[in-house]
């Protein structure tokens, strides 16, 4: 338990020193976000603002875990880290074309679909070959398990890794909001490895914790960077890593309710924006920007939404009492 803290002030301290170092060299980059026509008009004053803030907390965790290989034997630890680095590396790409050709928006979302497929299926795979995967469906609060086919599991957990990337993504869209609502997930599944004996997976969860505690003096409003896509596709990566990595895909619908909530606001405002032929069922989507236009300053939406996810992960935690040690 030591070794955990440590490793979460570590995290913290880490992404302190490379923000420090790092925040000058996007500002002398330009790797500034631009902001979509279709938001808020006022984020428009946030145009220029670095992005690529992510790799602040995802350098961080690297060296933490480097820090710690010697004592590492769980081998789902490397899985779990490899396929966040991943999903980032996809968000970097993603970053550096926008801001290489001064656009919103970077890879298509084609591109976008089927790198992320491929590094889902490539970390399922591994995972299941090593045996660090069961392909057991743990039911919360039931304490049940169904097991199912291997390829019927993976084809299931590729819907649901590419799902809960893209949820993290846009969750993104408020100063603090993605890093608020991550780190009480991060908590949990901190207590959840430690609660199932895997002390060495929860190094990454528990880095993290302190990663984007201290991330957030950077990104509170008004934020001085933006973790872009670098970031939120690493994070979104790790959620749902650990999720399979500790065989409690399901817990996702808890812990990561804010992610589902701001999906589900867009795929309703979506649908019904056409079966009404131009009506909005919010002011805008995701619902962050909903509550933006009716009223609410960021620092509201972000500890409103944080304090949600907090009680949800609590209750994710009376959820899993069947598979805690």
């Amino acid at each position: 338990m030591t070794r955990i803290l440590i490793t979460a002030a570590a995290g913290f301290g880490l992404t302190g020193l490379i923000g420090y170092l790092l925040l000058p060299a996007l500002r002398a980059l330009k790797a500034g976000q631009s902001i979509r026509e279709v938001g808020p008009t006022w984020h428009n004053s946030k145009a220029g603002t670095p992005m690529m803030g992510g790799l602040m907390f995802i350098l961080a965790l690297v060296l933490c875990m480097l820090g710690n290989i010697a004592s590492i034997g769980d081998h789902s630890v490397y899985f779990v880290l490899l396929l966040s680095l991943a999903f980032g590396l996809i968000g970097f790409l993603d970053d550096f074309t926008k801001a290489k050709y001064k656009r919103n928006l970077g890879l298509t979302s084609l591109q976008k679909a089927l790198l992320q497929m491929a590094v889902s299926a490539l970390f399922l795979y591994a995972l299941y070959q090593h045996g660090a995967m069961t392909c057991d469906l743990y039911i919360p609060f039931f304490n049940v398990s169904f097991h199912i086919h291997p390829l019927v599991y993976i084809l299931f957990a590729m819907f649901v890794m590419v799902g809960c990337v893209n949820a993290v993504n846009l969750t993104d869209g408020v100063d603090g909001l993605c890093a608020s609502v991550t780190i009480p997930v991060m908590v949990f599944f901190t207590a959840a490895a430690v609660a199932m004996d895997r002390m060495s997976l929860a190094l990454i969860p528990s880095a993290l914790v302190g990663g984007l505690a201290c991330y957030l003096f950077f990104n509170w409003h008004p934020a001085k960077v933006f973790m872009g896509d670098t970031g939120s596709l690493f994070l979104g990566g790790a959620v749902c890593a650990l999720a399979f990595a500790l065989d409690m895909p399901l817990i996702l619908i808890l812990v990561g309710f804010i992610y589902v909530v701001e999906t589900l606001s867009v795929i309703l405002q979506v649908g019904y924006f056409k079966l009404t032929h131009g009506k909005r069922l919010f002011k805008m989507a995701p619902i962050h920007h909903h509550f933006e236009m009716s009223g609410w300053k960021e620092e509201k939406i972000v500890l409103v939404f944080s304090g949600i996810c907090a009680l949800m992960c609590i209750l994710a935690w009376f959820g899993i009492a069947g598979l805690r040690a």
